[in-house]
């Protein structure tokens, strides 16, 4: 195995690269070498430390026109690709569980809950409009997201992966974690192909959705309304310098966070 002094050395000889860095904080520096080089990649989770750095990810690789995606492994276990591929018809309300450890340099669940949130959305998919934090009797973290049409998806802490999905057709477990094989397999395959197997809105919103539940705890349990912006108006409105937050409103509904 050779180690390179530097991205930019490196990416003269590959052809793609995949981003392993723990900290999502680095992941936009990290990246730009590798979009200037025009190599697919895939960035493993966290994305990035933030919903800002996500954005401007996704915006930069457009511009590059380079492939790119990021993705946990969760979204690719059998029960829940099951569930999002129509075992049980469209969805009207899901439950995923998984460990949340938590660092202090990110957003609470970008370091692991990020992995049931995941799960989560894959069940769901985009399209989830307000975020509520708040914290069960056991002391665990839970947060509620009410999707357009009243759907609505709870991602809770848990000492294990599972969850639950109902739908027009019936219920049906999801959210289980089935190795990293299903990852491995999509990534070779989105290496060969340049096509993700996430869209940009579902990624940016699942960011959305977590730094939502931070701004919710942060407004002791209050309601957070996730805006929709195109990814244009997105990183106008951010200023990528500044988080995606705005002021409280007179609702108490607060609003945060912009995405696709």
């Amino acid at each position: 195995m050779k180690i390179y002094d530097s991205i930019e050395e490196m990416c003269k000889d590959v052809d793609a690269v995949l981003l392993e860095s723990v900290d999502g904080r680095p992941h936009l520096e990290q990246v730009k070498p590798v979009l200037r080089a025009r190599k697919p990649v895939y960035i493993d989770k966290p994305m990035a430390g933030s919903l800002v750095d996500v954005i401007e990810i996704f915006r930069l690789a457009k511009a590059a026109k380079v492939p790119m995606f990021s993705s946990s492994s969760l979204r690719f276990g059998r029960d829940t690709q099951a569930v999002r591929n129509g075992l049980i018809g469209k969805v009207s309300y899901a439950e995923t569980y998984g460990p949340c450890s938590v660092e202090p340099h990110h957003p609470d669940l970008f370091w692991y809950g990020v992995h049931g949130v995941e799960s989560l959305f894959t069940i769901m998919g985009t399209g989830c409009e307000t975020v509520q934090r708040r914290i069960t009797l056991e002391g665990k973290i839970e947060v509620i997201g009410i999707w357009s049409g009243g759907r609505k998806g709870v991602y809770r802490e848990d000492k294990e992966f599972h969850g639950l999905a109902k739908g027009e057709k019936g219920e049906a477990a999801a959210g289980s974690h089935d190795g990293y094989g299903p990852l491995v397999a999509a990534i070779m395959k989105f290496f060969q192909t340049g096509v993700a197997p996430v869209k940009p809105e579902e990624t940016i919103e699942i960011f959305a959705f977590m730094e939502a539940a931070d701004e919710s705890k942060k407004q002791g349990g209050a309601p957070v309304k996730i805006m929709v912006a195109s990814p244009e108006k997105a990183a106008k409105i951010t200023g990528i310098d500044n988080p995606p937050i705005s002021k409280p409103g007179k609702s108490s509904v607060e609003r945060v966070s912009v995405m696709i």
